[in-house]
């Protein structure tokens, strides 16, 4: 899962991949802004045939919480 999100978080900022963790966070560490992590969300949404709830997204700060929100979806 987590090197699921990192490869397509990799489409959105040109960063080290191996500065990625789980405790990164999107817009702090990672340099997303606001319309990155929208599409970021839309491509998660196709990758893994989920559907995100906004209300939900705007709470996720890190890749790590990123994993868990999408995997609470998969179950």
């Amino acid at each position: 899962m987590f090197d699921k999100i990192k490869t397509i978080i990799l489409n959105y900022v040109d960063v080290d991949p191996d500065t990625i963790t789980e405790g990164s966070e999107f817009i702090a560490d990672l340099g997303f802004n606001s319309y990155d992590f929208m599409s970021f969300l839309g491509e998660v949404e196709d990758e893994f045939d989920i559907e995100v709830d906004e209300r939900e997204a705007v709470k996720i700060r890190t890749v790590g919480e990123a994993a868990a929100y999408i995997e609470s979806l998969q179950d």
